[in-house]
């Protein structure tokens, strides 16, 4: 199989635009780790289907990225999608009217139960510190 991103073959971001993705938390999780171990894949972009339900992880660490290791994580919450598309690198995830952060990769741990999506965030929290609470909106957006 020939992987245009493991290729290189863009040279600019392909997404040039798309739909928000909504979906609302239907859990909400606390617990940080310094070990997690999860291995973002290659490819910057999943899609998810509607009423699918996904794992939220944020982590402060720098330089995550496609690819690479992330061990310093905060769990978030669970979020099941209300309306599906395309989620890639670089979204900004926002809780409510709040952002979090931005989408740093996928980590497929779990699948095909459900991805994991890894959140670049400036200060590493948990579902309970962030206060979000079941039935929070949940937003991806395309931020370039």
């Amino acid at each position: 199989m020939h992987d245009p991103y493991g290729r290189k073959m863009f040279k600019e971001n392909p997404y040039y635009a798309k739909s928000d993705i909504q979906g609302q938390l239907v859990v909400v999780l606390r617990g940080m780790y310094e070990d997690r171990g999860l291995e973002l894949i290659k490819p910057p972009s999943r899609c998810v289907k509607k009423y699918e339900i996904h794992e939220l992880i944020c982590s402060d660490e720098t330089g995550i990225a496609p690819g690479s290791k992330v061990d310093k994580i905060a769990y978030i919450g669970f979020a099941e999608i209300l309306q599906g598309g395309v989620i890639t690198v670089g979204d900004g995830v926002f809780c409510g009217e709040n952002q979090i952060g931005f989408v740093a990769g996928f980590d497929e741990t779990h699948s095909p139960n459900h991805l994991n999506i890894v959140i670049r965030c400036d200060k590493r929290l948990d579902g309970e510190a962030l206060g979000l609470r079941p039935a929070g909106k949940i937003t991806f957006k395309q931020t370039k």
